[in-house]
């Protein structure tokens, strides 16, 4: 490529990987150049069939900087699928200190590196990979001249090659590698031991990170997604939001708009995390309810007493788990606990033995209140309207007591081990603050009546914070592209990455309409097209959640879309005026209007 447009294809992949939009025009270029690419990159080696990258929680990925010039993209794109540490060995490739570089690899299991011509015809380097092959999993992403393949022969190592060091390769390599893109070119010509007609085809079995374009939809016809974003924060319904679509496990539009606070100018970034409320009962309780369905050790029609004994002599007893995924079981919707809570009693500043629970910034519970007080509470509460659609967050604090007690494991560990860390989402989970600095976390409220201070990482919701931030109900937080991971193995009825999580017809038994009385599935939320909800034009198979927060999640089935929003409508105070505006349902619709019509030409 000439130097001219090499510079403006590097310009608009960093817009891209930053969640600029870009115009139709620019998109098709694009386009054609990444087609251009994924129809000749070739894998060579595939020892073991290691690409794609598979069983992403047993991997500790590292790449290995030389001194490529287009690693930054490279790195980028890797870790959209996984977090990747990075070694740079530039300094030592030509220094008699290279051994240092190997021994600096020994927490490590799978080593990436790209190179082009230059630095494989280095004789460390290629003494390096030789030396490491043998006992790594090792991935070569080699752009240059065929004939430089020679420098590979007999090599134990997993090799991607593209003709040339072109950035747009540099896109679409690594998500080859990880699954997002599949391989299906063969070797032009022969070259030393590869010979022509060979290499190894792979499918795509992770999400793709590309233009609207790739999907047939028109990126100038969503534009109208910033302007409601900017009529979002200009009528402060939130300080800042990030707006997520991926369709046939494309993502096709990521970007983020406004900055954390009206008070601050932290931009919002597409990696950042939000608190999901809500989210949580259908991201984390709903999905291990799922898991012990298809193990067979949760029947939907057995008793909450059977579960839990402490039950047993409680108006809960018969109420089935059915009823409760359905919230039909008649719990009241909520209770304020933490307007009964007393300084001194209850709660103190500082920790201690006697109060262990972190519920924010010098903000400490006294041990077992949850099961003496809240749970004790939530047992003993009159069943007023057992059968009828009452939608109760007493469902899934119900619901996590039981899941605890079949798994024999904290929500929050079984969800991280068993579903987020598999699927490569380096976000999500509960207590954030335990994982991750606090500029990374977008803040909520201003809790100016319950625990005085702005909530950054701390659940929003009370009774969640009271029980120490792991809740069946709230208390997960999340950035956009770890959802959309995880709701595109929904989509895909339980599979991502290679890996079946859920039995097929256990994910369309639990997201599809499962009461007689409302809309409801098994712990999901479904479209309801007579009230235009979650919007206009949403189709009657959608599924998904919204959370209080200023958090909407939908999967809708027939245009095999996945939406995703975030924002903190709640910041400064839960006041904001979201709902009102419609901002979720609307930014729906024009994602659903852009498909419908690229469809219907």
């Amino acid at each position: 490529m000439q130097r001219k447009t090499i510079v403006q294809f590097l310009l608009f992949t960093f817009s891209f990987l930053l969640g600029n939009a870009q115009t139709h025009q620019a998109n098709l270029h694009f386009l054609h150049a990444m087609n251009e690419v994924e129809n000749n990159v070739v894998l060579l080696n595939n020892p073991s069939e290691i690409i794609p990258l598979k069983n992403l929680d047993k991997r500790k990925i590292v790449a290995v900087h030389f001194g490529f010039g287009e690693q930054d993209i490279f790195d980028s794109l890797l870790n959209k699928y996984d977090f990747i540490d990075t070694l740079n060995a530039a300094p030592y490739k030509d220094s008699a200190n290279f051994y240092h570089v190997e021994d600096d690899l020994k927490y490590f299991n799978t080593v990436i590196l790209a190179l082009n011509n230059t630095l494989i015809e280095n004789k460390k380097i290629q003494q390096f990979i030789n030396d490491i092959s043998g006992r790594k999993n090792t991935i070569i992403a080699f752009f240059g001249d065929g004939k430089n393949l020679s420098f590979f022969d007999k090599m134990n190592i997993s090799l991607i090659w593209y003709k040339s060091e072109n950035n747009v390769a540099v896109f679409v390599v690594p998500q080859i590698i990880f699954g997002g893109i599949a391989t299906t070119a063969l070797l032009p010509k022969t070259f030393s031991s590869y010979k022509k007609n060979t290499g190894f085809k792979t499918v795509a079995t992770r999400l793709k990170f590309t233009v609207p374009e790739d999907v047939h939809v028109n990126a100038d016809d969503l534009k109208s997604i910033d302007s409601i974003a900017a009529e979002t924060i200009e009528k402060k319904a939130s300080p800042g939001l990030v707006v997520l679509a991926a369709k046939d496990g494309k993502v096709f539009f990521n970007k983020a708009y406004g900055t954390h606070t009206y008070d601050d100018n932290i931009p919002d970034k597409i990696t950042d995390l939000f608190d999901l409320a809500s989210v949580t009962k259908i991201t984390a309780t709903t999905p291990t309810v799922m898991h012990l369905y298809d193990e067979g050790k949760l029947n939907l029609d057995t008793t909450i007493g059977y579960y839990l004994a402490r039950t047993r002599t409680t108006p809960m007893n018969p109420i089935h788990v059915r009823e409760v995924m359905l919230h039909q079981a008649g719990f009241v919707p909520f209770i304020p606990f933490y307007k009964y809570i007393k300084q001194g009693i209850d709660y103190s500043t500082d920790s201690s033995n006697d109060y262990p629970t972190k519920v924010a910034e010098h903000f400490y519970m006294r041990k077992n209140f949850f099961r003496d007080v809240m749970w004790t509470q939530m047992m003993n509460s009159p069943i007023k309207t057992r059968g009828k659609y009452v939608y109760s967050d007493l469902s899934m604090y119900t619901m996590q007591q039981i899941v605890e007690q079949l798994t024999e494991t904290p929500l929050n560990k079984f969800v991280l081990d068993s579903f987020y860390k598999p699927l490569g989402m380096q976000t999500a989970g509960y207590l954030p603050r335990k994982r991750f600095s606090a500029s990374q976390i977008i803040p909520t409220e201003n809790d100016t009546s319950f625990r005085h201070q702005l909530l950054i990482g701390y659940v929003h919701d009370e009774g969640a914070a009271l029980k120490g931030g792991v809740a069946g109900h709230a208390g997960l937080f999340a950035s956009s592209i770890d959802l959309a991971i995880y709701y595109q193995m929904l989509l895909n009825k339980g599979s991502y990455g290679g890996v079946q999580y859920f039995k097929p017809q256990t994910v369309e038994y639990f997201t599809g309409k499962r009461s007689t009385v409302s809309r409801r599935g098994l712990g999901f939320d479904r479209a309801d097209t007579s009230k235009n909800y979650p919007s206009k034009l949403a189709s009657p198979q959608t599924f998904g959640h919204t959370g209080f927060t200023g958090i909407g999640v939908w999967v809708d089935v027939p245009r095999n879309l996945v939406y995703i929003f975030l924002s903190n409508r709640v910041n400064p105070n839960r006041s904001a005026e979201l709902i009102h505006l419609d901002i979720r349902p609307r930014i729906e619709d024009v994602l659903n209007k852009a498909i419908d019509k690229e469809k219907n030409h």
